[in-house]
């Protein structure tokens, strides 16, 4: 006996019983509760050295192939703002906006949606790059990245 649910969204998230009766033995009966998350989230930290490449992947274990069907962007956060980097829709080119200077043309998308951004400088220090995939209206997977950048 099984459930199948078709575009799932956050309003079915609740309590769901199956009951039936049986013979000689009377009704039977199960429950499940049922969340659906609107959004998952990882955290990660990387390091860098000072003036060398530094590349962000979006969502970890996950192919290009994966990705290219959905729309994501990248974001930059620092001193609580959240500023717009490059945005990313099916079948289009990456659009880059005026944050994604970063003192300069430093950020590129790679051809596997990592964020590359070089050359590091100590102002990237602590900043929060996330990546953001709407795989369904209610359903996005951000993936943040807080960066320590280091001295020679």
């Amino acid at each position: 006996w099984a459930l199948h649910l078709k575009n799932v969204t956050v309003s079915l998230s609740g309590q769901y019983e199956c009951s039936f009766a049986t013979y000689p033995y009377g009704t039977k009966a199960a429950k499940i509760q049922l969340i659906v998350k609107a959004e998952e989230e990882q955290h990660y930290v990387k390091e860098v050295r000072l003036n060398q490449t530094l590349e962000i992947p979006c969502v970890e274990d996950t192919t290009s192939e994966n990705l290219s069907n959905y729309p994501l962007k990248w974001l930059v956060g620092e001193n609580g703002r959240k500023e717009e980097l490059v945005t990313k829709e099916p079948s289009c080119p990456a659009v880059y906006r005026n944050s994604s200077m970063l003192d300069g043309q430093r950020v590129r998308l790679g051809s596997n949606y990592t964020l590359k951004i070089f050359p590091t400088k100590i102002t990237d220090d602590g900043r929060v790059f996330s990546c953001h995939v709407a795989y369904h209206p209610e359903r996005v997977q951000k993936s943040s990245t807080t960066v320590r950048v280091f001295g020679k």
